[in-house]
């Protein structure tokens, strides 16, 4: 019943993990059509690296967090989307703890994590054609450089990340020290899970009282000892040690971003292994069922709404929101609901990617097929929740055909 986020970041696997491109023995990224490690890649981390070799960048280190500020600055990610991972996951996990948790900021396809005091920075970037690649940046070094890491496939490419390098959300159970406890189990976390089933080993802070988020409502700000009992003292602990003054831009990890979290980061690893599957020849039943899952997953089916009516962070409401087009009427599927459900309308803004549009045509046009399969039918039959009226769907569907030249009239 828990997660992890670690760079080794800690999305969750539903299925397909097996072997899958016709004729070929070996671990999909080392496919011919792929060939992760070697393939130059288009990401924004990639970018940004480029321009700080020929000198068109520079990042200014500050005193007190090192080169953390320019680089979310640089990278264009906004800092309240920050999370805090206080489970000792992730390569960095000798200076993860309670008393010092690893703070994570992400947008649409960039995911920075950050230690007061560690080595180093950790960057995951989602390259629209070679999935998730990882970088990190010295810390103490006088002309920074972001320095890719293959060595993080050892974790990121499993069953979690739908066995493509990937980004892991899991819930773990933990102990006053931050150690993960294996015997108390672990669960992958997508927008489809329990929220009592979520948040083992993060801290959880909301923007205005959320009632019926009581401590049993999730897993977030506890610790277990060894016969199964609880304790949020680490949390107290937590809210009163200043940490503005310790290293930290802030002392939040917003409810909200955790669950945008949630939902993004598993949608990364199916287009990632959509685009790998079709690339590498797979079988069409193969390519259909994941063309189904994405159409599904992108339409929220199966989501979890929130139990209470929750408050987006304003700063972190109006970046999501800027990186999704509108229509006529204003709408956008990137504006928050965190009442009846995440989003306003349920449709995600995973759906504007560069991945998402870097899929190949035919691909794109048979998710749209299913998208408007769903979209047609039933609503609560379709969409597992009775929250989704005819007039959302409707709305959706007008969203699409103004905002995507390239869906179905």
């Amino acid at each position: 019943m828990r997660r992890t986020l670690g760079l080794a970041l800690p999305v969750a696997a539903a299925v397909c993990t097996t072997a899958i491109a016709a004729d070929w023995p070996g671990v999909l990224h080392e496919h011919p059509a792929i060939q992760y490690a070697t393939r130059p890649t288009t990401d924004r981390a990639t970018t940004l690296s480029g321009a700080l070799a020929r000198g068109e960048r520079t990042l200014a280190r500050d005193a007190q967090t090192g080169y953390l500020r320019p680089l979310l600055d640089a990278l264009g990610v906004p800092v309240e989307s920050q999370l805090l991972v206080f489970s000792k996951t992730g390569v960095q996990r000798a200076h993860t703890s309670p008393h010092t948790p690893r703070a994570l900021y992400f947008d649409q396809s960039v995911v920075v994590g950050y230690v007061p005091g560690a080595p180093a920075i950790e960057i995951a970037a989602h390259d629209p054609q070679q999935g998730v690649v990882f970088y990190t940046i010295d810390q103490t070094a006088r002309s920074p450089a972001l320095a890719r890491r293959t060595m993080c496939l050892s974790c990121h490419v499993s069953a979690s990340t739908l066995d493509v390098p990937g980004v892991i959300v899991r819930s773990n159970a933990v102990d006053e020290n931050g150690n993960v406890m294996p015997q108390l189990g672990s669960n992958d976390v997508t927008h489809e899970t329990g929220h009592p089933d979520r948040w083992g080993g993060y801290y959880v802070t909301a923007e205005a009282a959320a009632t019926g988020y009581n401590q049993r409502a999730h897993e977030g700000n506890i610790t277990f000892g060894g016969s199964g009992s609880t304790s949020n003292q680490i949390f107290v602990d937590w809210i009163n040690s200043a940490p503005e003054t310790r290293g930290y831009l802030s002392g939040a990890s917003d409810i909200v971003a955790l669950l945008v979290f949630d939902h993004q980061m598993h949608a990364i690893n199916l287009l990632t292994r959509l685009n790998w599957e079709s690339r590498a020849g797979a079988a069409e039943t193969t390519l259909r069922r994941l063309e189904r899952e994405l159409a599904d997953y992108l339409l929220f089916v199966g989501e979890v709404p929130p139990s209470a009516a929750l408050t987006p962070v304003p700063g972190f409401a109006k970046s999501l929101e800027t990186r999704a087009p509108k229509d006529r009427l204003g709408r956008s599927f990137g504006q928050l609901d965190a009442t009846n459900r995440l989003m306003r309308y349920p449709c995600s803004y995973m759906i504007y990617s560069e991945a998402f549009e870097g899929l190949p045509a035919a691909i794109r046009q048979a998710v749209y097929a299913r998208m408007l399969d769903v979209l047609s039918s039933d609503a609560p039959r379709a969409l597992g929740t009775s929250r989704v009226t005819a007039d959302d769907r409707r709305a959706v569907l007008e969203i699409l055909r103004e905002t995507k030249s390239d869906f179905p009239r």
